[in-house]
């Protein structure tokens, strides 16, 4: 990718966007316009800016990583009280699951 100096905003976006896309960076890619419009009201220094930008991918792969890791772990669908079934167990005494809460 060559360096250009002097890019219209519309230039400019389309670069930003296609390059987040090549370097796999789908946060920043959907919340640049958002950041960077706020980071021009709030007189953000580039180093502020750019720190936002990177913070928020990280912050979204690791919501993402745990997201896989607890699908990947395969853990048993919750299921509540309510739907325990009762007669099915005949060994669970009926009136301790009623003063459970159940």
């Amino acid at each position: 990718m060559t360096r250009h100096r002097g890019l219209t905003e519309q230039a400019a976006d389309a670069a930003i966007d296609s390059a987040c896309r090549l370097l796999r960076l789908p946060t920043i890619r959907s919340q640049f316009p958002d950041l960077a419009e706020s980071a021009s009201r709030e007189q953000m220094t580039y180093r502020g800016f750019l720190a936002e930008l990177l913070m928020a991918e990280c912050d979204d792969r690791a919501r993402r990583r745990s997201e896989r890791r607890i699908k990947a772990a395969a853990f048993p669908r919750d299921k509540p009280l309510r739907a325990f079934d009762f007669d099915a167990n005949s060994n669970e005494p009926f009136s301790c699951a009623q003063q459970s809460g159940g």
